[in-house]
């Protein structure tokens, strides 16, 4: 094997390079992705894409494809790497990356839950009932802040039947309909329903903190955790990064205590996988543009006041 990994070594190590790359892998190409399946389903197409071209794919293989070659970005010499591997070797590091992607979202749900009652609670003021950091049971539409939050777009939220209704789980809520805390201000225009999506305050502090740094959500003087945009040298915001923020966000408000995709009651990987679809939609190329506009301004904002932090802390230290 030509790789210059250890493999073996790598496997109990949680600070192995294909470790961190899967990491960044799920922020920013794929959060469900199933890493085995990618890396054997796409070595197998590769000669057919050689012999053919990407226009004999179907549609999911070419997401397949696009997705690996995202993957050969992240990851230094993999594809060699691949290529010189025996089939062994190949689901270790498919193992390898999928224990990072795996990693990297168990940690963000767990320190979005200890923060995001803070980025709830109205400035000065406390929830009544308290809700608890730790114990998920009196959230999501057990709580009427969260529940308020997590209500989707197009319900009546101050009908007391759809409230109840909710709470019972009478009224299930699939993984598309949207809940009204990805809409500034929380309010859906059933005229336009573009009009604030993705662009709120909540879904903000969500995104700081996962990809900025847990402190720059109150803008604290100091990082006490770099952030993926200045780990991997993100440039800019990606649909994916968005869409994973969106995820984590909703999840952790939910009463769910444990993550996991496939649930019926949060339908996490359907959640995400239908705000993908409308973002990668043809046909909604003109709002989405607009949409990466609004985000990546307001990253340019966030570096900005970071920087300047940052020099005023180094003055400070320096007098």
């Amino acid at each position: 094997m030509h790789c210059n990994w250890d493999l073996e070594n790598a496997r109990i190590s949680v600070q192995d390079p294909l470790v961190h790359h899967g990491r960044h892998f799920s922020h920013v190409v794929h959060a469900f992705c199933n890493v085995q399946a990618l890396l054997t389903n796409v070595i197998l197409l590769m000669s057919e894409v050689e012999e053919r071209g990407l226009e004999t794919l179907t549609q999911d293989e070419r997401k397949e494809y696009s997705a690996f070659w995202e993957l050969l970005k992240i990851v230094p010499k993999l594809e060699d790497c691949l290529m010189s591997s025996s089939e062994e070797d190949v689901m270790t590091i498919a193992e390898l990356i999928q224990k990072g992607a795996s990693g990297a979202r168990a940690d963000d749900t767990k320190s979005m839950k200890a923060t995001v009652i803070d980025w709830i609670t109205p400035k000065g003021q406390t929830l009544s009932p308290h809700i608890p950091r730790n114990v998920k049971m009196g959230w999501g539409f057990h709580h009427e802040h969260t529940s308020a939050l997590l209500c989707p777009a197009g319900y009546e939220w101050e009908n007391i039947e759809i409230r109840a209704k909710l709470r019972s789980s009478q009224l299930q809520v699939a993984g598309d309909q949207w809940p009204l805390f990805l809409y500034a201000g929380y309010s859906y225009d059933v005229e336009d329903p573009w009009n604030g999506l993705l662009r709120s305050t909540l879904l903000v502090s969500a995104y700081k903190h996962i990809f900025t740094s847990p402190s720059s959500v109150n803008h604290e003087p100091r990082a006490t955790q770099s952030g993926n945009v200045h780990i991997h040298g993100m440039q800019t915001v990606t649909k994916v990064s968005i869409t994973y923020a969106a995820m984590q966000a909703r999840f952790v408000l939910t009463s769910a205590q444990v993550f996991s995709h496939t649930a019926l009651v949060t339908d996490s990987e359907w959640f995400y996988n239908s705000i993908m679809e409308l973002l990668e939609d043809p046909d909604e190329i003109d709002e989405v543009e607009l949409l990466m506009g609004w985000w990546n301004c307001a990253l340019v904002r966030i570096r900005q006041k970071q920087a300047k932090r940052k020099a005023s802390t180094t003055i400070t230290e320096n007098e």
